[in-house]
């Protein structure tokens, strides 16, 4: 068994010196402990969105999310226009930054590329 030092001021415990193979093991298991409760909390709020690393690198160059994501999909403005309804030269201006589009139309493209809305929308 290890032992561990106390050492007192006025008569109570002020410090404790532990071997440092016991300090060890101890932040060890503490590691596993806080581990545990961050996968935890993980799980009770994921959301389920993944964002692949392609489009979150080519948001953050600058590229507009609808591009991003439709070209993370190997779709063409022509097939993305197609799936939501809209015109290509719609998609093209929102992409561009020319037009932001509504609510009802980011809601058609995020359907027609099978992501959440928010995931289209730019933080200002």
């Amino acid at each position: 068994m290890t032992r561990v030092q106390v050492i007192e001021k006025d008569g109570a415990p002020a410090f404790y010196v532990v071997p440092a193979d016991l300090w060890d093991r101890m932040r060890a298991s503490a590691e596993d402990v806080e581990d545990v409760a961050d996968i935890e909390e993980f799980r009770a709020n994921d959301d389920g969105v993944r964002i692949p690393a392609d489009v979150a690198f080519a948001v953050a160059d600058g590229t507009h999310p609808v591009r991003a994501w439709r070209e993370h999909r190997n779709r063409t403005q022509d097939q993305l226009a197609a799936a939501c309804g809209l015109s290509k030269p719609f998609i093209s201006q929102i992409e561009s930054g020319a037009r932001t589009g509504t609510l009802d139309s980011l809601r058609a493209i995020a359907r027609a590329l099978d992501i959440p809305v928010g995931a289209l929308l730019l933080d200002d």
